[in-house]
């Protein structure tokens, strides 16, 4: 039922409102009056929701993209790098392998979920923001109350937001990642798996070591560019520096020039020369640039073949022979 009025509202005859086509279907002043918040405002409402939606959906999308490491890597397989690092600093080393790939697809995808929670509350805040300013909603006392409890809460969890801040720039700079040899300080060890407020080491006696991003104040990692095989060797102070470096230094050049060696050496050995004197032997030093992360089995390699050289060379260590010779063999 149509219900007449003598005096209709004045908003009837601003044109192309929802007041004036309310009033012209149904007569009713309190229908035509109230159009903007039946029709007018759930419309735009309903806009705001499903444009907020959309955003985040299609946002998130490109992100996985980005993301995403390629199931056909150029050359070497699934190497490829994901679209997201490519503009980003990397470290990783140069030959790929199961750990560099496991290290890129860790680091995107860590980098693509705080990408995607960055998205998520910037849009649906966005979005909160204009419904509220829709409904006719007064912003100040509510933001003034959500940045009381934002202080209270970041004073509170202070701890946890260091441990995620330190995480992504982490991530960001790639100190470190899945596969690299580093120091934390309290434990060293291989890095298993990096998130954004826990990365996991395993040290050399398999233990397992969970570091907080926030406490870790210095990192050494011995897995970027390169590394350097040290050999330091004792020997007694009666002995011929110039002969035994001489013979340090052809040891090491034919073992380095071997198929097990070879792959893993950057730069020839260098024999430094007297590295240390102490009360009972003085020490030269051997080194070599090798692949990060083989210094050590270089270092093994290194030492056995040049104290068998320097026990036949008739070299002596401080204390006696470099190898006890076994019973049976010969004294």
């Amino acid at each position: 039922m149509k219900q007449l009025l003598s005096d209709p509202p004045d908003c009837i005859n601003e044109a192309g409102t929802w007041c004036q086509q309310i009033w012209r279907i149904t007569g009713n002043e309190w229908l035509a009056g109230s159009a903007d918040w039946l029709v007018a405002k759930p419309l735009r409402i309903l806009l705001i929701v499903v444009a907020a939606v959309l955003a985040r959906y299609l946002i998130r999308k490109l992100i996985d993209r980005l993301t995403r490491t390629p199931a056909n890597g150029e050359g070497d397989g699934d190497g490829r790098i994901p679209a997201l690092l490519r503009p980003l600093r990397e470290r990783a080393p140069e030959v790929l392998g199961p750990a560099v790939i496991e290290r890129r697809r860790q680091r995107a995808k860590t980098i693509g979920s705080v990408l995607r929670s960055l998205t998520t509350a910037v849009v649906y805040g966005l979005a909160v923001v204009l419904i509220l300013g829709e409904l006719g909603i007064n912003l100040a006392p509510i933001l003034a109350s959500a940045g009381i409890v934002g202080v209270a809460l970041g004073f509170g969890a202070q701890n946890l937001v260091r441990d995620f801040l330190s995480g992504i720039f982490m991530m960001l700079e790639d100190q470190y990642g899945v596969g690299d040899i580093v120091d934390v300080g309290e434990a060293v060890g291989e890095v298993e798996s990096v998130g954004l407020r826990i990365t996991t080491l395993r040290d050399i006696n398999g233990t397992v070591w969970y570091v907080r991003n926030g406490e870790v104040l210095r990192v050494g990692n011995s897995s970027q560019g390169y590394a350097v095989a040290v050999v330091d060797i004792p020997l007694s102070y009666n002995t011929d520096v110039a002969k035994a470096t001489a013979v340090l230094q052809d040891v090491a050049s034919n073992a380095v020039s071997g198929p097990d060696l070879a792959p893993d050496v950057l730069e020839p050995p260098q024999v430094l020369g007297v590295e240390n004197v102490t009360p009972e032997s003085m020490q030269l030093r051997l080194t070599v640039k090798v692949r990060p992360g083989r210094q050590w089995a270089v270092q093994r390699a290194l030492r056995a073949d040049v104290m068998q050289a320097l026990e036949r060379a008739g070299f002596q260590p401080p204390l006696g022979r470099f190898f006890t010779t076994p019973p049976g063999n010969g004294a």
